[in-house]
C-alpha cells in the first residue's frame, strides 16, 4: 500500500513539473510585457526638465566702441549695436543701417525695426509657422545683449525674444538696504514702494509662508530680514518704482548685487534665442562671423533663417547707385528703378539641395558664385560669402515697396525641415527639423572698392580668388579659342525581347566613330578642343550606379576606347570621360543598388527619391521614372571610381554633377551637412588636379572653378527677371584667362545665334553636342534634347562658327577681361588686356558705336 502511494506521489510530482515547465514561457512573456508597460508609464510620467535659454545680461559701456587698422575704422554705438565703417583710402563711410529708417514714411513699424537692426532671424514651430524677430525690437530695446570689445574685434551677444523687461529695482534686498533706500524717498514714494514689497523674517513667518521654499529661493533669509518684490507687480508699476529708487540713488550695480540674492527660477514659455556676431578687421576687409555652435534655442522653436547686416550699405530713394546680384554671370538692379510691382530678387547659392523634398517645381533659382555688392557714387563694396555659403540665398529689393531703401543681403537656412506624411491622423502639418547643428560658422567678407564701377568690383573679386587659390588661379597659355564637343555614346531605349519590354542601350556613337569625328574636326582647325565622352558606360547617358565601370558592348571594347584615348592624346586633344556620381538611374539590386541602404535620407528619414516635374502643372509627373540621390559616402566612392576609370584609359575626368549640384545627407547614423559635402567635392577636385589629371565640370560653382581645366554649360546670362536692369559678366571679369569655360551647346540650346552672341560678349569658348546616328534613331525614346545633335547635319555649320570665332577671338583667351559696358539694351562692348574690343549687337538692325558699324545679330572684333 505504501509502495503504491509512493508511485502516485511520483506521478503527481512529475505532472506538477510538466505544468510548471509549460508555464515558464508565458510567465516570461508576461514579465516582459509588464516591464515594457512599467517603462512606458514611468517615461510618460517622468517630468522633462524645461529647456532654459539664459538671456544675455546688458552691460553699460560709456562712449563708442572702436576697432581700427591702417585701412578701416569701425565705430559701434553700444546702445544700439549699429556701426559706421570708415574706408580711409576714400573717406567713404558705410553704415550698418540706413539713415532715417526710424522716420521712413512708407515702412510699417515692424519693417522700421528691421531697418534699424543688424540681425534678423526667423524661427518655426512643429506646425511650420514662421515668426520673424529682429535685433532692434527683440534685443536692443529689451537690453538683453552684450557688447564685448577686443583689440581687433567686437563681439555682440544678442538674445532675441519677448522677455520681461529688466527694471532697476531690487527683486529682493535686506531690511537694512530697504530702509536705506526708502529713507531717501519722498513720502509718496515710500507709500507706493511699501505696497509692493513684502517683509519676511525667518523667525516670524506667517501661516501661509513655506519656510523651506523661502530658504531655497532666498538663502540670505537665514541671517537677515528681507523684503521681496511681490510677483504680481505689473510692468507699469515697476516703471514707477524704478523712478522712486532712481531718485533715492539706487544704481544698476546695486540691482545686480540684489539680483544675486534671488535664486528663484521662472521659466517662460516664450522663445528666446542667443546669437553671437563677431566683427573683425582684416587688412582692407571687414569679416563678420556667426558661430553655429554658439546658437541657443529651444527645440520646440528651431531657428529657421538668419540674416546678418541685412541693410548694410542700403541706398535711399535719393541715392544714385546699384546692386550687383549673382544672376548668371552677374546682373545689376539700379536704385529706385520704379519696378515696384515686380517680385524681389531671390536666388539659392548653388541651387536646390536635392536632399530636401519638394512637391512642385515652378522655377529653379541658382547662383554659381556667392557674391553680391552695392555701388554708391564713386564707392562700392562686394560681400563674399565664405563659410556656410551653401546654406545661403541672396535676396535684393528696391525702394518704394516695403520701405524706402534699396538693399541686398544673404539669408541663411539654419534648421532645415521636412514635412511628415501624417495622412488623416492630424489636421495640421507636422514638420521634422534637424536635431543638431554642425560645428561650423557663417562668414561674410566685405571688400571695399574706391570706385563705383562693376568692373572694378569684379576685379576685386578676381584678386580675392587669386589670393585664396594661389597657383590654381594662373593665367593659361591658350593661343586659340577653346571648343568643347560632347559626343553622345549611348542612351537607353525600351525594346521588345521575346514579347517583353526591356530597356537596352541604344548606340548613337561608337568609340571608333567618336575617333573619326575628332579626326575630322581636328583636320578642320579645331586645335584647342576638349571632348566630353558621355553615355560611354553603364547603360548610357542615364547611367546606372557606377559601382563597377562596364563598357557598352555595342559601342566597342576596351581596345577601341584605348585607341580613342591614344589618338586624342597624340593629336593634342583633351579627352574626358563623363560620369554621374551623385545619383543612380535605372539601377537595381543586380547593379549593386539597394535604395533602402544606398539612397541618401531626408530629415524625416525617408529616402531621397527624386521626381520629374510637369511644365504645365509644375507638380510631380505621375508615372514618370524616379531616381535617387546617393548617400554621401557612396557618392564619394562613385567619384573615385570615375577618376580611376579615367586614369586607366589615360583621359581627363568629367563630372556631370559634382561642381554643379550640392546636396546634404540627413542619414541619422552618419549625416553630412551641405557645407561638409562642399568640402568633400573641393578636396576631390584639388587631389585630381594635383595628380596632373584634367578636370571638367558643368555650370561652374565657385569652389570648383579654380581646380577645373574646362567648365561647360555655364549659365552666362541667367534668368531674365523683370526687376533686373542689366546683365553683366561679373563672374567672367574675375576668372577670364584663368580657366576655360563655355556656355550651352549651340546646336541644342534652341537659339544658336543668341548663344553665340552670349559667348562673344562673355568671353566664352564654343560648345557643341553631337552623335553619329541621325535624329531618327531617337524616336520612341525620352531623349528629345538630342534631336539637334546629328553630326553630319551640323558639321559644316560647326566648322563655320568655330573657324570665324577662332580667327577673330582666338588670341583673347590667355588674357584678362579688363572692361565691359552695356552701350544700349541690345549693344555691349567687352575689352581685353591687349586692347581688343568685342562689340555684340543683339538687335535685328545694324548699329553704329565708337565709329564702328556692328551688323544685326552679330559681333565685331576690333584689335588695337
Amino acid at each position: 500500500m505504501k509502495k503504491e502511494l509512493t508511485e502516485r506521489q511520483v506521478e503527481r510530482r512529475n505532472a506538477i513539473k510538466e505544468t510548471l515547465k509549460s508555464m515558464i514561457a508565458p510567465l516570461i512573456f508576461l514579465c516582459i510585457i509588464g516591464a515594457i508597460v512599467f517603462v512606458v508609464v514611468t517615461y510618460q510620467n517622468a517630468e522633462v526638465a524645461p529647456e532654459i535659454i539664459e538671456p544675455n545680461a546688458y552691460t553699460e559701456i560709456e562712449g563708442p566702441v572702436v576697432i581700427e587698422n591702417d585701412s578701416l575704422k569701425l565705430t559701434m554705438d553700444p546702445e544700439t549695436t549699429q556701426f559706421e565703417l570708415l574706408v580711409k583710402s576714400s573717406g567713404k563711410v558705410w553704415k550698418s543701417v540706413p539713415d532715417g529708417s526710424e522716420e521712413d514714411a512708407i515702412a510699417l513699424p515692424e519693417e522700421k525695426a528691421k531697418l534699424m537692426s543688424t540681425l534678423v532671424m526667423s524661427f518655426n514651430t512643429e506646425a511650420g509657422l514662421e515668426t520673424t524677430y529682429d535685433s532692434y525690437n527683440y534685443s536692443v530695446k529689451n537690453k538683453i545683449y552684450e557688447v564685448i570689445p577686443g583689440d581687433d574685434q567686437i563681439e555682440v551677444k544678442y538674445s532675441l525674444g519677448q522677455v520681461e523687461k529688466e527694471y532697476v529695482i531690487p527683486p529682493v534686498c535686506t531690511a537694512e538696504d530697504y530702509e536705506k533706500w526708502t529713507g531717501a524717498m519722498s513720502k509718496e514714494g515710500l507709500n507706493v514702494v511699501g505696497e509692493y514689497y513684502k517683509k519676511y523674517d525667518i523667525n516670524d513667518l506667517g501661516k501661509k509662508d513655506n519656510k523651506e521654499e523661502l530658504l531655497a529661493n532666498y538663502p540670505i533669509i537665514e541671517t537677515n530680514v528681507i523684503y521681496v518684490l511681490r510677483s504680481t507687480t505689473k510692468e507699469n508699476v515697476k516703471k514707477t518704482l524704478q523712478k522712486y529708487f532712481e531718485e533715492a540713488g539706487y544704481t544698476y550695480e546695486n540691482y545686480l548685487a540684489d539680483k544675486e540674492l534671488d535664486l528663484t527660477e521662472s521659466v517662460s514659455d516664450k522663445p528666446v534665442f542667443n546669437v553671437n556676431v563677431i566683427y573683425k578687421l582684416e587688412g582692407d576687409e571687414l569679416v563678420v562671423e556667426v558661430p553655429l555652435s554658439e546658437l541657443e534655442y529651444k527645440s520646440d522653436y528651431p531657428i529657421y533663417t538668419i540674416s546678418v547686416l541685412p541693410f548694410f550699405g542700403a541706398g535711399s530713394k535719393d541715392d544714385q547707385g546699384f546692386m550687383m546680384v549673382p544672376e548668371g554671370g552677374g546682373a545689376i538692379i539700379n536704385f529706385n528703378n520704379g519696378k515696384t510691382t515686380q517680385n524681389s530678387y531671390y536666388a539659392n547659392v548653388y541651387g536646390w539641395d536635392m536632399c530636401l523634398s519638394r512637391k512642385a517645381l515652378v522655377h529653379n533659382t541658382r547662383a554659381s558664385f556667392g557674391v553680391y555688392g552695392i555701388s554708391q557714387g564713386d564707392d562700392s563694396f562686394i560681400c563674399m560669402l565664405e563659410d556656410g555659403r551653401s546654406y545661403a540665398s541672396i535676396q535684393a529689393d528696391i525702394s518704394g515697396k516695403n520701405n524706402s531703401y534699396n538693399y541686398v543681403n544673404a539669408v541663411y537656412s539654419i534648421c532645415q525641415r521636412e514635412q511628415y506624411e501624417v495622412g488623416d491622423i492630424a489636421n495640421s502639418e507636422i514638420y521634422k527639423y534637424i536635431e543638431e547643428l554642425p560645428d561650423e560658422n557663417l562668414t561674410q567678407r566685405y571688400k571695399f572698392v574706391d570706385s563705383g564701377s562693376y568692373v572694378d568690383m569684379a576685379k576685386g573679386y578676381g584678386s580675392y580668388l587669386k589670393d585664396k587659390y594661389g597657383d590654381y588661379m594662373a593665367l593659361n597659355t591658350d593661343t586659340e579659342a577653346p571648343v568643347e564637343v560632347e559626343i553622345v555614346g549611348a542612351v537607353d531605349k525600351v525594346k521588345q525581347i521575346v514579347g517583353v519590354p526591356v530597356s537596352r542601350p541604344l548606340a548613337l556613337t561608337t568609340y571608333e566613330e567618336a575617333q573619326g569625328i575628332i579626326q575630322d574636326l581636328n583636320s578642320q582647325g579645331f586645335n584647342n578642343m576638349s571632348i566630353k565622352m558621355s553615355g560611354w558606360c553603364n547603360g548610357g547617358v542615364s547611367q546606372k550606379l557606377l559601382d563597377d565601370v562596364n563598357l557598352i558592348g555595342s559601342l566597342g571594347g576596351k581596345k577601341d576606347l584605348t585607341a580613342l584615348s591614344d589618338y586624342a592624346s597624340q593629336n593634342g586633344v583633351d579627352l574626358y570621360l563623363n560620369g554621374v556620381t551623385q545619383y543612380e538611374y535605372n539601377s537595381n539590386i543586380f547593379d549593386g543598388f539597394f535604395s533602402y541602404r544606398d539612397a541618401a535620407k531626408l530629415i524625416n528619414k525617408e529616402r531621397a527619391e527624386l521626381y520629374q516635374y510637369s511644365a504645365v502643372t509644375y507638380a510631380q509627373r505621375e508615372g514618370a521614372k524616379t531616381y535617387f540621390l546617393l548617400h554621401t559616402e557612396l557618392a564619394q566612392k562613385m567619384a573615385d571610381n570615375l577618376i580611376n576609370a579615367a586614369t586607366t584609359y589615360g583621359t581627363g575626368v568629367s563630372f556631370e554633377d559634382n561642381g554643379k549640384d550640392l546636396s546634404a545627407d540627413y542619414y541619422v547614423k552618419n549625416p553630412y551637412s551641405r557645407e561638409a559635402v562642399l568640402k568633400l567635392q573641393e578636396q576631390t577636385f584639388k587631389a585630381t588636379n594635383d595628380n596632373g589629371q584634367n578636370v571638367m565640370i558643368n555650370m561652374g560653382n565657385d569652389y570648383a572653378v579654380p581646380y577645373a581645366n574646362m567648365v561647360t554649360n555655364m549659365d552666362l546670362r541667367g534668368n531674365d527677371y523683370t526687376i533686373l536692369d542689366e546683365c553683366i559678366p561679373f563672374y567672367q571679369l574675375a576668372i577670364h584667362g584663368y580657366v576655360d569655360y563655355t556656355g550651352y551647346s549651340l546646336n541644342i540650346c534652341g537659339d544658336d545665334v543668341q548663344q553665340l552672341l552670349y559667348s562673344a560678349e562673355y568671353g566664352a569658348g564654343l560648345s557643341f553636342t553631337v552623335m553619329k546616328e541621325s535624329s531618327f534613331a531617337l524616336q520612341k525614346t525620352l531623349y528629345t534634347e538630342y534631336y539637334g545633335s546629328d553630326y553630319d547635319a551640323w558639321r559644316d555649320r560647326m566648322i563655320e562658327y568655330y573657324t570665324r570665332y577662332n580667327e577673330e577671338l582666338g588670341h583673347i583667351f590667355n588674357q584678362e577681361m579688363v572692361d565691359h559696358k552695356n552701350i544700349t539694351d541690345t549693344l555691349s562692348v567687352t575689352t581685353y588686356a591687349d586692347g581688343t574690343k568685342v562689340y555684340v549687337n543683339y538687335d535685328f538692325e545694324d548699329v553704329t558705336a565708337d565709329g564702328q558699324t556692328i551688323p544685326a545679330r552679330d559681333y565685331l572684333v576690333v584689335r588695337s
